[in-house]
């Protein structure tokens, strides 16, 4: 049969690069937050750092309502579709497999089209989804690339699915994974920036005086600045902060632990609120007496799978030159949470990991 192809919605560039930046600002400042807050004693500043982003995905939430609402009222379009790919997306191994397909759908009174989407197979019916196989589909009318296969259809389309042949379109492939460009990944760092510079220009006198009297001659544990290995070390009764010199990383073998026992030797400050990691800086945020923050034992961490988490994050998520990393550990949520975050030309990537480094869930960029 005579098979057309339909052309891709174009996305909405100012929509995509808005929401990119309300995505920065919130990221930049709910950490930033965090840590000014745990720096400078300020409860009402942590719970709003912890509170901004809970807000901010409430709202995503509500804004997506009325779209979910007009697509529920709608029946979803059944159509036949011809396998052109079937890959198993890489993962922990479950009885439900991510499986990326791609797939000739043509519809009965519309033009046939490609489209890539993921869905969840059980791993006994792998065998069903082959290359060239028809299946039974369906999708929203409204967003046609959002298409998912009928495990059990009706004994009508069953039939018709038996007899089918579609020929495979040509043409651009649909997907309903938002794709974005090098240009949103970078104007989501630049808000997040911002906003962190926002928030420290805003409480710049309190971090100021948290120093001055860290350093004062009353400080029970005063500023310490060591440069024996081209590394500057800097302590104060609430946080401490290691920034390593030119060409040196803490992904070298070794040198977070070292780095980590610096803050901690010959003090009692060994309970951390947060860690956050970059690639050549480490910040801890210290629990301070009395604090009913959840904290964890600076000591315990895994430190030696740390550069295993940021490699994998790095070259398995699809971030694409990945130019900036950040690893952060708290235990807000009760259980400790290691989390890294890639950012490069493919978007922004993040890899999550329980308190032994074992990975619990990946984000692919986007």
């Amino acid at each position: 049969m005579a098979i057309t192809t339909v052309v891709p919605p174009a996305r909405n560039t100012l929509f995509t690069l808005v929401r990119g930046a309300m995505t920065g600002g919130v990221i930049g400042t709910s950490l930033t937050a965090l840590v000014v807050g745990g720096v400078i004693r300020s409860v009402p500043l942590f719970v709003t750092g912890l509170g901004v982003p809970a807000v901010y995905a409430l709202l995503v939430f509500l804004a997506g309502v009325p779209r979910r609402a007009r697509e529920a009222a709608i029946a979803p379009r059944t159509a036949l579709a011809m396998t052109e790919g079937v890959e198993a997306v890489k993962g922990e191994v479950t009885s439900d497999v991510a499986v990326r397909f791609v797939a000739t759908v043509a519809p009965d009174e519309a033009p046939a089209y490609r489209v890539a989407f993921t869905q969840h197979v059980h791993l006994a019916d792998l065998p069903d989804y082959r290359v060239g196989g028809v299946v039974v589909v369906q999708y929203p009318p409204s967003r046609p690339w959002r298409v998912r296969i009928v495990k059990r259809p009706t004994p009508e389309w069953e039939e018709r699915a038996a007899g089918a042949r579609i020929d495979p379109a040509p043409g651009p492939i649909l997907t309903s994974e938002d794709v974005e460009g090098s240009a949103v990944g970078f104007v989501r760092l630049l808000a997040m920036l911002l906003a962190a510079a926002g928030v420290l220009l805003l409480f710049r006198t309190d971090l100021f005086d948290e120093d001055a009297s860290a350093v004062s001659p009353s400080s029970t544990r005063p500023s310490v600045s060591a440069s024996a290995s081209s590394s500057t070390t800097v302590v104060t009764s609430a946080s401490g902060t290691v920034t390593l010199g030119p060409h040196q990383s803490f992904l070298d073998q070794g040198e977070l632990r070292k780095a980590v026992t610096a803050l901690t030797q010959g003090t009692d400050a060994r309970m951390g609120l947060t860690l956050v990691v970059q690639d050549r800086m480490l910040s801890v945020v210290y629990a301070h007496t009395g604090s009913q923050t959840p904290t964890f034992d600076l000591d315990s961490l895994p430190y030696e799978r740390f550069p295993a988490l940021v490699k994998e994050a790095r070259s398995s998520l699809g971030a694409e030159s990945p130019q900036s990393w950040e690893l952060t550990v708290e235990r807000l949520t009760g259980s400790l949470a290691i989390g890294v975050g890639v950012t490069g030309a493919g978007g922004t990537a993040w890899l999550e990991a329980d308190g032994d480094a074992k990975v619990v869930r990946r984000t692919p960029a986007r």
